[in-house]
């Protein structure tokens, strides 16, 4: 069997779905916090397990007789690592056969505060575990920047710090794809894939396609990290959030989001989907 925790989650769906395309649902576990939240998923045939990353004792029943499983890594910034290696120990228990992490790009390196840094932890723990391990990489989003478009469309200007930081990002499914590709053939285990967009963007650009696509003049303000935390503020993003948004803006500035090596694309077998697809979608919501 192959499991998907946080199954219910914007990824964990994508990857679900994909997998139905390759197996049969009764191979599918879908490990999830709230199993009444996988009720459609379990209207199709896929076994619903609960697995909280604060219980160890759910994940470990969760994962028996699973020879993959995909660790979607936990949306508790701050407290990702020990919860990460309580779901390691449990596939460990479990005698899980090959374990997936979804990582964040270029985490031995990134400088994306603790992001970065409860990854690289992670990383080490899925590495010195002794278990069979693939680790995804994943680049940004593009369905990241839908509400910094909407705020653009809405206050006539983009703003960030992210100064000509370029930026690889691609769509969520693309990500998800993947993660099921692994999950399914062989060959990968041991790899390390840094997965992004084969079309990258600055802030600028980004700007640009939006004024392009609207006809109307948006340009692009770079701003200093605590002014455009409280741009963001003002757009109706949370406080916590906005100053979460700012703090990272370094990095993307010296490149930590750029990659050029297409191996998402490689791993699709076709090129990414361009970042202008997505913009086009967001204006075309909002007509």
């Amino acid at each position: 069997m192959v499991c998907v925790t946080a199954a219910t989650g914007k990824l964990g769906r994508k990857v679900v779905d994909f997998l139905l395309t390759k197996l049969s649902a009764n191979e599918i576990v879908a490990a999830v916090r709230e199993p009444s939240k996988a009720e459609d998923l379990a209207q199709r045939g896929v076994k619903v397990r609960k697995a909280d990353y604060d219980q160890p004792e759910t994940m470990e029943e969760a994962f028996i007789g699973v020879q993959k499983l995909l660790l979607i890594s936990s949306p508790t910034v701050g407290r990702r690592v020990e919860q990460h290696r309580k779901a390691i120990e449990a596939a460990k228990k479990a005698g899980v056969g090959l374990l997936v992490y979804t990582s964040v790009l270029h985490a031995d390196t990134s400088r994306l505060g603790l992001i970065a840094e409860e990854h690289r932890q992670t990383e080490q723990i899925v590495i010195s575990s002794g278990l069979d391990f693939t680790i995804l990489r994943n680049g940004w989003y593009v369905e990241n920047y839908e509400p910094l478009i909407k705020a653009a469309l809405e206050k006539g200007e983009l703003v960030g710090s992210a100064g000509e930081g370029k930026i690889s990002a691609a769509f969520r499914f693309e990500y998800a794809e993947v993660a099921s590709k692994v999950l399914t053939e062989e060959g990968h285990s041991g790899k390390i894939y840094e997965l992004a967009g084969d079309e990258a963007f600055t802030m600028a650009e980004l700007a640009a396609e939006i004024s392009n696509l609207t006809g109307k003049e948006i340009p692009y303000r770079n701003v200093l990290p605590e002014d455009y935390a409280r741009w963001l503020v003002l757009c109706g993003f949370p406080e916590p959030l906005a100053q979460f948004l700012a703090s990272i803006e370094t990095a993307i500035a010296q490149g930590d989001l750029f990659e050029d090596s297409h191996q998402l694309s490689q791993l699709l077998g076709r090129p990414t989907t361009s970042w202008r697809k997505f913009v086009l979608e967001v204006l075309r919501q909002r007509q």
